[in-house]
């Protein structure tokens, strides 16, 4: 018996089968969970349906994270198959591409800071609020996926570490106002990964080969190795963490000469 075994958990963000949010998935039906997902959009829904299929799941809804009343009706739809819900992993974020290259100030506009902002941190709260009804009472868990980028700069990563910087504060925020319910609030900070989201990152091979090279374990992490860092702090054994941000990079947040 997994010790994620009987939790029922929605994950929104499978853009493909090697996105981070594949690798939660996997890891937490090995651990036993029963799985919902959602799609942004006709063309990704094939991929979301393959894994559904390999995990078990015959819940698959569309959500575009920028909609409101889409992300009620989710939970309404996911009411119908479940009386309750153990866990949100929020696996999303998203930038203009012309936002991610160059300098700073140079390449920011108010319109793609704006969006950054909405897509990549708000709608973590805006999960929370549609989702707390079907979550009551059961101690359970939201989890998000933010970088390094948060906390200091990369280059061409440009706005979207200022939204995961808000994201990262989005999680003590929720986590305070979310505990008295029992509900804990966490991310996942993992080092870089070649996924899809990733790719629109101008130059992201250097930024995996800068990782490789200078990480104290001299490799770079798996979408495996963070979704079991996820299945961890969305199951009882982390009943004691919330508010937290967890590396999961291989150690390179360590280092203060990289």
């Amino acid at each position: 018996m997994g010790f994620m075994q009987n939790k029922r958990v929605l994950i929104v963000g499978v853009a493909s089968d090697r996105s981070i949010a594949a690798g939660v998935a996997k890891a937490m039906h090995a651990q036993g969970a029963e799985l919902a997902f959602t799609y942004q959009t006709d063309k990704l829904k094939k991929r979301v349906d393959k894994l559904a299929d390999a995990t078990g799941s015959e819940i698959v809804l569309p959500l575009d994270v920028g909609d409101d009343q889409q992300i009620n009706d989710v939970f309404t739809e996911l009411g119908k198959h479940w009386d309750g819900l153990d866990a949100i992993i929020h696996s999303v974020g998203f930038a203009p591409r012309e936002l991610l290259e160059g300098n700073y100030v140079d390449v920011t506009t108010r319109e793609g800071f704006l969006l950054a902002h909405e897509i990549s941190s708000y709608s973590f709260t805006a999960l929370a609020k549609a989702g707390r009804e079907m979550m009551q009472g059961r101690n359970g868990s939201l989890l998000t996926m933010t970088y390094l980028g948060a906390v200091r700069t990369i280059k061409n990563y440009n706005v979207m570490g200022v939204a995961k910087a808000s994201l990262e504060a989005n999680v003590r925020y929720m986590a305070e106002a979310l505990g008295p319910e029992g509900t804990r609030v966490n991310a996942v900070s993992a080092g870089p990964i070649r996924t899809l989201a990733a790719s629109g990152i101008n130059d992201f091979r250097s930024m995996l080969a800068e990782a490789e090279a200078k990480t104290p374990l001299r490799r770079n992490v798996t979408i495996e190795q963070v979704g079991n860092a996820a299945a961890f702090l969305c199951s009882d054994l982390a009943s004691g963490i919330t508010g937290d941000v967890l590396y999961v990079d291989s150690g390179y947040h360590i280092l203060g000469m990289a």
